[in-house]
């Protein structure tokens, strides 16, 4: 699991089967400090997130299946949490 930020979205005006009914968007995974950290992904929202929201992503093909419900789905990436705070070093 990363986390990204949400910087856009998709729009489709046909899609497969397997994901009507779901929002394609598309994220920058981000460095511990909040830095843009490799390249953009599209992903799958499953927690209604949107432009401008930090967002935990799961980006691996059948873990990210079985959250859809549809092992047959042709999808790698999922956005499964809205991240609140990111907190790192020492003890608080």
């Amino acid at each position: 699991m990363t986390i990204a930020r949400v910087v856009g979205t998709v729009v489709s005006s046909v899609k497969i089967p397997a994901l009507e009914g779901t929002k394609i968007l598309v994220v920058q995974p981000l460095a511990p400090d909040g830095s843009p950290a490799g390249r953009t992904l599209l992903a799958v929202d499953t927690v209604q997130s949107g432009a401008g929201d930090a967002v935990l992503v799961l980006d691996e093909g059948n873990s990210s299946r079985m959250i859809l419900g549809n092992p047959d789905a042709p999808v790698r990436t999922v956005i499964v949490g809205i991240v609140d705070e990111v907190r790192t070093g020492g003890v608080a």
